[in-house]
C-alpha cells in the first residue's frame, strides 16, 4: 500500500529529496504530507516548496523546554494523520513520552555509522579519528534512547581511502539516498517487521 510519511529535517533535506526522488520515480510507494523543520533556515524547507509539500516550522527559541517543544511537535505531525514519521536528518532529541505513545513503531531514522558504535551528531568524524577502515549506515526505528531502537536496516561502507571526515560523510550520504527511499518502499509493503503500520 502506498504509505503516507511526515517528514522532519533540521539541515540541506538531502536524504528529504532522495525520497521524493525516489517517490516521483515510482521506486518508493509513498507520499510525503508535510515536512517539518526546527530551522527556519533549513536549506530542506526548499526542497518542500520546490516539490509544493507543505511545511511546518517549529523552532526552540518559541518554547521554555523540550517538553513543551515536543507537544507543539506532536500537534503538527497529528495535524497530518501519517502513517509514519520519518527522520531525515533531524537533529533534536525527540523527549516525549506522549510522541512515542502515539507513534510506537512508526518513528524512523537513519544514522551515518553502524550503530551502536558511534551514536550522536558527529558519527562520521568520530568514526574517522578512530581510525575505522569500515563504517556505515543504520535505518533504524526510533526510541528513547540516543540513536538506539530496533535495527530495519545496516549496510557497511568502506571507508579506508578517506582522507577527511568530510569525505567519509559524503561516501556514507551517498550510499544513504539509496537506502532510506528502499526500506521505506519496504515498510510499506510489510517486509519490515520492525515497524508496526495501522493497516487501514
Amino acid at each position: 500500500m502506498t504509505i503516507s510519511l511526515v517528514v522532519l529535517a533540521s539541515g540541506r533535506g538531502s536524504n528529504f529529496e532522495a525520497i521524493l526522488k525516489a517517490i516521483e520515480a515510482k521506486t518508493c510507494d509513498a507520499r510525503v504530507l508535510a515536512l517539518v523543520s526546527d530551522k527556519a533556515d533549513a536549506k530542506a524547507l526548499q526542497i518542500a516548496y520546490a516539490y509544493k509539500i507543505p511545511v511546518q516550522i517549529i523552532e526552540k527559541k518559541d518554547f521554555t523546554g523540550p517538553l513543551a517543544f515536543d507537544e507543539k511537535l506532536l500537534a503538527a505531525i497529528d495535524s497530518y494523520s501519517p502513517d509514519l514519521v520519518v527522520l531525515a536528518g533531524y537533529m533534536r532529541l525527540l523527549r516525549s513520552p506522549k510522541i512515542f505513545a502515539a507513534y510506537e513503531g512508526r518513528i524512523i531514522n537513519i544514522h551515518p555509522s553502524l550503530l551502536p558504535k558511534f551514536p550522536g551528531a558527529h558519527a562520521q568524524a568520530d568514526a574517522f579519528y578512530a581510525g575505522e577502515k569500515i563504517s556505515g549506515l543504520t535505518i533504524h526505528v526510533v526510541d528513547e534512547s540516543l540513536d538506539g531502537g530496533p535495527v530495519i536496516y545496516s549496510e557497511k561502507v568502506d571507508i579506508s581511502d578517506c582522507k577527511s571526515a568530510d569525505e567519509v560523510s559524503e561516501k556514507i550520504l551517498a550510499r544513504e539516498h539509496i537506502a532510506y527511499p528502499r526500506i521505506i518502499d519496504e515498510i510499506a509493503k510489510g517486509h519490515c517487521k520492525q515497524v508496526a503500520l495501522r493497516r487501514r
